[in-house]
């Protein structure tokens, strides 16, 4: 982490930039909008050494336990305020878990469920509907008849684990970030006094 390239930190915080709400969006929507009073505190919008990392874990198990779009950001914003956690951070940490990565994080979180816990889910029942595009209903009842106390016992532990790691990493990254600032700041000013002083020295 903290031999990574000034690009690839920018490159990151452009793609938090891109996939984070502003304020004035989130306030707009319809779900959050009998919550604002909440969610409109200046410090949730803060970067600091604390916020980040801590937005960042809450991102990541909202994001990864509920797998729900509208419900992992409503979930951020409201569980923001008692974690004092960045809320642009966390919002765009629950993009980690999409389309896209959902049907592993179930598959994942089903054969955890049952490994971890001694649950009965029949996991090779859910690639078998995954490859022939089960309906709504199907889906429905498998969950609700074998597979919902392992697919929720292993979200919770992935997304904690999930949450822990993201947490450790967000710190680190956020000292390096903070540090390779600092030193292009004293190099600048660094710079500013050798041209200075180049310049008031007289020429031979």
């Amino acid at each position: 982490m903290s031999g990574g390239k000034p690009r690839d930190k920018a490159a990151l915080m452009n793609w938090i930039r891109r996939n984070s709400p502003t304020r004035e969006e989130l306030l707009a929507s319809r779900f959050i909008r009998p919550f604002a009073h909440r969610v409109a505190h200046s410090h949730l919008w803060r970067m600091t050494r604390t916020s980040v990392p801590r937005g960042t874990a809450l991102g990541l198990f909202v994001g990864i336990f509920f797998l729900l779009p509208g419900v992992q950001i409503l979930g951020v914003a409201l569980l923001a305020l008692p974690f004092r956690a960045n809320i642009p951070i966390g919002a765009a940490m629950t993009f980690l878990s999409n389309p896209a990565t959902t049907p592993f994080i179930i598959a994942a979180s089903v054969w955890l469920g049952d490994s971890m816990f001694g649950l009965h889910a029949n996991v090779a029942t859910f690639s078998i509907m995954l490859d022939k595009g089960a309906s709504v209903g199907e889906w429905t009842r498998w969950v609700v008849s074998d597979a919902a106390p392992a697919l929720i016992a292993g979200l919770f532990v992935i997304s904690l684990v999930s949450a822990i790691v993201g947490y450790l990493l967000a710190t680190l990254f956020w000292d390096n970030w903070i540090r390779l600032r600092w030193r292009r700041k004293l190099r600048r000013s660094r710079d500013k006094r050798l041209e200075t002083s180049t310049s008031d020295t007289p020429a031979g």
